[in-house]
């Protein structure tokens, strides 16, 4: 043990009295034991560093991306999560919006039925002691999901009963829009009024007829 202490201890003294500058890696054989291990175990730390900050880098950049992608799961999850909340509501308003549609579509008239509505507007025009003057249809226009069915409608008779002539139409069983409204006086003394307009009734397409008119 004593001389274990002594060699460390001349060692050191070596190591101690060593021109730095002097040192040749070609002799280092020659070189004080004591500096060779500390060369040595600095050359191992060097090693042991550069390996860990590459195994460490490598296992950084994966756990960033496994995290982003942590971070995007997590988004999405309480994304769906949301949106799997509201699905019920969302139901029930879909549900009632398909019933309206229905019965939106019930007070639209077919085709067929077109020529008895343009009765049901004369009849509203006599009830009402009208003169008719017009009452026709303009060429259908046809758009995405619906038919329209233009009218031009012009009657004569008092403010009163042509008012209430407007109301009647829209008391309809069916959808009629009215649109272009103009009232004249039909002679200069006199209170009657030439009333003109533009209704609209429409027609639901069925979706055999969408696909057809489909180029």
């Amino acid at each position: 043990m004593t001389s274990i202490r002594q060699r460390v201890k001349n060692d050191w003294q070596r190591l101690r009295n060593v021109e730095w500058q002097s040192l040749d890696i070609k002799e280092a054989g020659e070189w004080p034991w004591l500096l060779k291990a500390l060369l040595g175990l600095f050359v191992f730390l060097l090693a042991f560093i550069g390996i860990n900050w590459w195994l460490v880098g490598e296992a950084r950049d994966s756990l960033a991306t496994e995290q982003r992608q942590e971070e995007r799961l997590l988004i999405e999850y309480r994304r769906k999560a949301s949106e799997a909340a509201f699905l019920p509501d969302i139901r029930r308003q879909l549900t009632i919006l398909e019933d309206q549609m229905v019965q939106m579509q019930a007070m639209l008239p077919t085709s067929a039925e077109i020529p008895s509505l343009l009765d049901s507007i004369s009849d509203a025009a006599i009830e009402n002691r009208l003169t008719i003057e017009t009452i026709r249809l303009r060429p259908t226009v046809s758009n995405t999901h619906y038919i329209e069915h233009p009218l031009d409608i012009q009657v004569r008779g008092d403010y009163h009963a042509l008012a209430q002539f407007v109301s009647d139409i829209s008391d309809l069983a069916r959808i009629i829009t009215q649109h272009d409204f103009t009232l004249v006086p039909v002679d200069q003394n006199g209170d009657m009024l030439r009333m003109s307009l533009l209704a609209r009734t429409y027609s639901y397409k069925a979706a055999s007829q969408e696909g057809s008119s489909t180029p």
